[in-house]
């Protein structure tokens, strides 16, 4: 079996996207990427997580080439490869239909820093227009938007998040659909006080010092 361990990884994180709640049903899709092999792990099409096994996580090459699996891979495979192939730390792709998170981009709203702990996304949550998904055009708004950050509100529809690893990009799509619940609290009574560009900066330093010794992505600075 190749990539057992991307496999395994995938595999786990996209159960763990179930009982967190921030996917239903078979909503959302998980890849992890090998750069040594040219290779991405990823979720297959219209299965649910709680009965999904190692042996429907699909393998394609970074053209989106099967490469093992029988299954269909995500319809939307083609932002996966896109972020994959877009820049060199981007490792692993996380994408939600998170409720508060999704309610901004259904309000067409970008999520600016009202919290710190929008820091392991960003300095702020970009909105990338609205396209059909599994389209292209999808996977082009969200990399015009992206930049350096490791999160992107995709109009209508949901929340994508990268990193250099799954826990990374996991951890990302956790805090994105915090501060959007605090944001979306806030707005209902007043006006939130937004951390400004110093404020941020002091925070992003302060985590790369944070927890055992283990830098966060650099994609978030």
């Amino acid at each position: 079996m190749l990539m057992k361990s991307e496999r395994e990884a995938v595999l786990a994180y996209s159960k763990r996207l179930l009982s967190s709640g921030l996917v239903k049903g078979s909503g959302g899709n998980i890849s992890l990427g090998n750069p040594d092999k040219s290779m991405i792990a990823i979720t297959p099409s219209g299965i649910v997580y709680d009965v999904m096994t190692i042996e429907d996580i699909v393998i394609l090459d970074l053209d989106g080439n099967l490469i093992e699996g029988k299954r269909k891979p995500t319809s939307e495979m083609a932002f996966h490869l896109a972020l994959q192939n877009l820049r060199p730390d981007i490792h692993a792709v996380v994408h939600t239909h998170s409720d508060y998170a999704t309610a901004m981009a259904c309000l067409g709203w970008a999520l600016p820093p009202v919290h710190y702990l929008i820091g392991y996304a960003g300095n702020e949550v970009p909105i990338a227009p609205y396209a059909t998904y599994g389209t292209q055009e999808l996977s082009d708004n969200i990399c015009s938007v992206i930049g350096q950050g490791n999160a992107v509100l995709m109009a209508n529809h949901g929340v994508v998040c990268v990193g250099s690893t799954l826990d990374k990009a996991f951890t990302a799509a956790e805090m994105v659909e915090y501060v959007s619940h605090l944001y979306l609290l806030t707005k209902s009574v007043g006006d939130p006080v937004i951390l400004d560009k110093h404020q941020m900066a002091d925070v992003l330093e302060k985590f790369d010092s944070y927890g055992q010794n283990i830098k966060p992505s650099k994609s978030i600075q």
